[in-house]
């Protein structure tokens, strides 16, 4: 789609030459941002030519740029021990999106629109991910995904401020995990997306319930619960009016296929 509002697009070379007003629009991948008018946005701030490396392996785990593209997460590898790793593919493929969109659509432009259904919040969430904030004025700041996300299409984002990175913890990432997911028709959007990991001998099972609330939510235990200690706790942590309520399902729905859902998980991985 053109925006027949914009009337120019800076392409800055660090952070400190971006001089942020209204009306400005961080630009990534821009498939979301081109899709529908923008008629409050006159200024596209193209993050492009700030050159961030789009997957950076560390001890400490994987800083994931917020510019990495969706293809580049797909075709990673990871190190040998990093289990959890598969699980990149698996949410990618959750997408409601043509895989040729994997090519243009950014994993942090994904995080940044806080949808109940996005992929790349669920992926991050699960394995405990960790945003870099880069406010305007001020020190970056450091805000775990899960409290990132504050509610459907909502977050922390201040005024001007931009997601720098993810970065995902290696010991996440040397975790076994479990993924579930469900939608009302074949290539549709997600009713409910759950993951769990856990580590080798069953300890410390953390299981991440998205798509089926507003955000994303942790229900962490020392080990692998027994199904009806999974399923009490799922009803402590989601009342009934957590449940996320839409046209791809409705709140008594999501809640069903969680329980039915996470009980799976939890066989596969004790």
């Amino acid at each position: 789609m053109n925006l027949n509002t914009i009337v120019d697009v800076k392409r800055p070379k660090s952070f400190e030459e971006i001089e942020w007003r209204d009306g400005h629009a961080w630009l990534g991948g821009g498939t979301w941002l081109f899709s529908e008018p923008q008629v409050a946005t006159d200024t596209l701030v193209d993050l492009e030519r700030l050159g961030w490396p789009a997957l950076t392996v560390t001890p400490e785990g994987l800083e994931i740029a917020a510019t990495c593209k969706i293809v580049e997460l797909h075709d990673f590898k990871g190190p040998a021990d990093w289990t959890a790793v598969p699980l990149f593919d698996k949410c990618i493929d959750a997408f409601l999106m043509s895989f040729k969109i994997w090519n243009a659509a950014t994993v942090g432009g994904n995080v940044v629109m806080s949808l109940p259904a996005g992929a790349m919040v669920s992926l991050t969430a699960a394995l405990e991910g960790v945003c870099t904030l880069w406010p305007q004025n001020g020190k970056p700041r450091q805000v775990p995904v899960v409290d990132f996300v504050t509610g459907n299409h909502q977050n922390v984002l201040q005024k001007g401020e931009l997601l720098r990175s993810i970065h995902l913890p290696a010991a996440s990432l040397r975790k076994r995990f479990a993924m579930r997911q469900v939608s009302l028709t074949h290539f549709g959007r997600s009713a409910a997306l759950i993951v769990a990991t856990v580590g080798d001998k069953g300890e410390d099972f953390l299981l991440t319930v998205s798509a089926a609330t507003p955000r994303p939510v942790h229900i962490r235990f020392k080990k692998t619960p027994s199904a009806t200690e999974l399923r009490q706790a799922v009803d402590e942590k989601l009342p009934p009016d957590a449940w996320f309520s839409d046209v791809h399902g409705s709140a008594p729905y999501k809640r069903h296929v969680t329980h039915y859902l996470a009980e799976q998980i939890r066989a596969e991985l004790s």
